[in-house]
């Protein structure tokens, strides 16, 4: 697998609330992790909340006795939630802190991602297509039929969320497996790029990328053209791009 992630403050926001984390190598049982997290909450809280999240996932994947990557995901995460609301509880400058968080690994041939909140997974090949599904007031809008699509770009509560590490005691969590084929492309990001930068371009700035790392690079530059109105966090992930022949 090749990879590459970056987060950038963008060109508004005075503090980089997103971080992402990716590796190659194994941590636990997972062969390889790509984590991306988007962060809220005042007074540096949601930078803390962001990165708190990962480091216990990491944490938690690295010592899991679990038998499957939905058991290992779901107990990574719920450690994550249970965490940031302690520390939250315990120091009135993080209280009300909280992140979104959407995690993947390739194990085989096959994509096993969870996602709480409205960061997101695309995968590209020939087309983009958006894995996750944004926990969101207005996306939850559309699955109800209220507002189309293109409504729910330009709509005023379109970064109300109505999932997120931290907000509750308990957290709901969503989880997929994709079988993967050659030329697939993982995105994962945060919504300072998908607020910024149409899918379509997105699609085409990363099929005419020379490398996963122009890829990230241009898109985050495309994002602050556009306007950089949040932190930018994105990861560009070629699961078989040190293969020769993909079945």
């Amino acid at each position: 697998m090749k990879t590459f992630s970056k987060t950038d403050i963008g060109m508004v926001r005075e503090v980089n609330q997103d971080y992402v984390f990716t590796t190659s190598s194994p941590i636990g049982k997972f062969p390889n992790l790509l984590v991306v997290a988007d962060g809220m909450g005042g007074h540096r809280a949601g930078e803390y909340a962001s990165r708190l999240a990962v480091e216990v996932v990491k944490q938690e994947l690295g010592e899991s006795v679990e038998g499957n990557p939905e058991a290992m995901m779901r107990n990574a995460i719920t450690h994550a939630n249970k965490r940031v609301l302690e520390e939250a509880r315990q120091d009135a400058k993080l209280s009300g802190m909280g992140t979104t968080l959407v995690m993947a690994s390739v194990i085989g041939r096959t994509l096993y991602f969870a996602n709480v909140g409205d960061s997101r997974l695309y995968l590209l090949n020939d087309d983009i297509k958006q894995l996750s599904k944004d926990h969101s007031l207005v996306q939850e809008m559309v699955r109800l039929g209220g507002i189309n699509e293109e409504e729910a770009k330009y709509h005023p509560d379109k970064n109300i969320i109505t999932r997120a590490i931290g907000a509750k005691d308990e957290v709901e969590i969503d989880f997929y497996e994709y079988r993967l084929k050659k030329g697939d492309v993982i995105l994962m990001c945060t919504d300072g790029l998908s607020n910024m930068v149409e899918d379509e371009e997105i699609l085409h700035i990363v099929k005419y990328s020379r490398d996963v790392v122009e890829a990230v690079e241009q898109l985050i530059e495309r994002a602050k053209k556009n306007g950089g109105n949040d932190n930018i966090g994105v990861i560009v992930a070629m699961p078989f791009a040190d293969e020769v022949n993909v079945c």
